[in-house]
């Protein structure tokens, strides 16, 4: 029956909230890389070395680092998010489970006809599952982290050779501060907006958002 009820929707009634954060997505990577490819053109100018063409720049170290190094914080960002509200609370959050009662995804699974097949199949299968949604997370923060390193050394290293000074090694690279500065200054950011969203769903509200509390819930109510 409820399958009936979902299939009466249109496409973009069951599926706006992702179609439009997805074409957010896609306008604004392809506003980043025209002005990044503009700027990146500008400073080879000055330094008299050749243009890129736009298909060259998107595979060069400049935009491969601006673009990872924003990917890396997000999905850190939510991995922590997504396990550190397991066992952390805060009194009056919406984005906290309830300080003493019990939650309904603490629950144990029940290999119910509907369920995932992991779940029907248990063992290994249901433990992965279980932690599927952190395994996702932490594995797209490590190859972010990873493509921001490698794009930031390949940069750092065509700069040098414009300048006609000998390039880098890996360690080398390690040992410098412009990578680590690129990865704090988004970290710190991130879990700056996540700590905004925990303390101020205590107080405020947003009539229909499913991350605020109901517009009449006491402060001190946690959860939603």
């Amino acid at each position: 029956m409820k399958n009936k009820v979902i299939k009466q929707y249109s496409f973009f009634r069951r599926n706006g909230l992702s179609l439009v954060f997805l074409a957010f997505f896609i306008l604004s990577i392809g506003a980043q890389a025209i002005a990044g490819w503009k700027e990146h053109n500008k400073e080879l100018n000055e330094d008299h070395a050749p243009a890129l063409d736009l298909p060259n720049y998107l595979s060069s170290g400049h935009f491969m680092s601006a673009t990872f190094e924003n990917f890396e914080s997000e999905f850190l960002q939510m991995s922590l998010y997504v396990m550190l509200t397991i066992g952390l609370r805060q009194i009056g959050s919406a984005e906290s489970k309830s300080l003493d009662e019990k939650e309904d995804v603490d629950r144990m699974p029940q290999p119910l006809p509907n369920a995932p097949w992991p779940v029907r199949r248990g063992g290994i299968w249901l433990k992965l599952y279980a932690n599927s949604l952190s395994i996702a997370f932490v594995s797209l923060f490590i190859l972010s982290w990873l493509f921001h390193f490698y794009g930031s050394f390949r940069d750092e290293n065509a700069a040098l050779l414009i300048k006609q000074k000998p390039s880098i090694s890996v360690m080398e690279f390690l040992s410098e501060p412009r990578f680590w500065f690129e990865t704090f200054q988004n970290w710190q950011s991130e879990f700056l907006s996540v700590l905004a969203i925990v303390v101020l769903s205590i107080y405020l509200r947003q009539k229909g958002s499913p991350e605020s509390k109901p517009v009449d819930a006491p402060h001190m109510e946690t959860g939603k």
